[in-house]
């Protein structure tokens, strides 16, 4: 009785023993599950604010340090998102500031968007001035050909010298419009007379020519005098040519040495050219075959071909 006694505790004892363990075990799987679910639960908390964080500030987080480094791109990519409210908080004016940024390094599309802005009153104040003087240099920087035309066109009828005179140039060589003569020499009258030079060589060039106007040497001899006074280096030498012919103004090689020099002197081929061929014939100066080689191995140092032929022959 004593032995059976003893087997029953201990065999109780084993049985509470497993059920103490079998407690334990399903603690800890409870605990388990709750660690699990809790880490499952944290990492879509984490991806959801990491998503969350991107649209909001992704790209000022992308763009900012590159483009307050100076990037041109990053500025220009930042203004967009900061217009459009892409991945960052739609902000007209810090876009507008990025936009001028990246503009003001020459980036062709943010030229152009700054000009739109300045035309529509867009996230700026509507000024007409500052649209044109962006156009004109979005159409410098080689922004879409297609908008071209229409932006210098547009630019010209404000009154600005250099979309009038670039206009002109568009209508004399028919790049991107029908050439038209008289439509140039509208162009670059007005151009002209707002002291532009070089709309008033250009002028000069049709009346000594005869296009679009009737061929008339004393007006080509006035329009070139404005833009040589200017300091302008083909006008110079068109001066020059002029004199040396007698053509508008009675011949006079000192005259002619006189304007050659100066636009020689500016680093103009042709006037090197000519200013060598005056010295090689001694016209308004004494006959120097030195200074003759001189200049034409200046110009023809340009790739000047009528200098080379002269260097040759000299």
């Amino acid at each position: 009785a004593s032995a059976a006694a003893k087997r029953r505790r201990e065999e109780e004892a084993a049985a509470e023993k497993r059920r103490q363990e079998e407690e334990r075990r399903q603690r800890r799987a409870v605990f388990y599950r709750r660690v699990v679910k809790v880490s499952i639960l944290s990492i879509v908390l984490l991806a959801l604010g990491g998503w969350v964080f991107w649209w909001l500030y992704g790209a000022e987080w992308k763009y900012l340090k590159a483009a307050e480094q100076g990037d041109i791109d990053a500025q220009y990519n930042l203004a967009k998102a900061y217009e459009q409210g892409e991945n960052i908080t739609e902000d007209k004016t810090e876009a507008m500031k990025w936009f001028r940024r990246a503009a003001e390094q020459g980036h062709p599309e943010a030229l152009y968007r700054l000009a739109q802005a300045y035309d529509q009153g867009d996230g700026v104040t509507k000024d007409e001035a500052e649209a044109v003087k962006w156009y004109l240099r979005a159409v410098e920087w080689g922004y879409v050909v297609k908008d071209k035309t229409e932006a210098i066109k547009w630019a010209a009828k404000q009154g600005d010298a250099d979309a009038q005179n670039n206009l002109g140039n568009m209508y004399y060589k028919a790049e991107g419009v029908k050439q038209d003569y008289g439509e140039a020499k509208k162009w670059f009258l007005r151009a002209a007379e707002q002291g532009h030079a070089d709309a008033q060589n250009n002028l000069g060039n049709m009346y000594y020519n005869g296009q679009g106007v009737a061929q008339d040497y004393n007006e080509a001899e006035k329009w070139y005098r404005r833009a040589a006074e200017q300091g302008h280096a083909n006008a110079q030498n068109n001066l020059g040519l002029m004199y040396l012919n007698g053509e508008g103004e009675t011949r006079n090689y000192g005259r002619a040495v006189e304007w050659f020099r100066r636009a020689a002197e500016q680093g103009n081929a042709y006037a090197q050219n000519n200013l060598g061929y005056m010295y090689e014939k001694g016209y308004g100066v004494t006959r120097d075959r030195s200074e003759a080689r001189k200049w034409y191995q200046r110009a023809a140092e340009q790739g000047d071909e009528v200098a080379k032929r002269n260097l040759k022959n000299l």
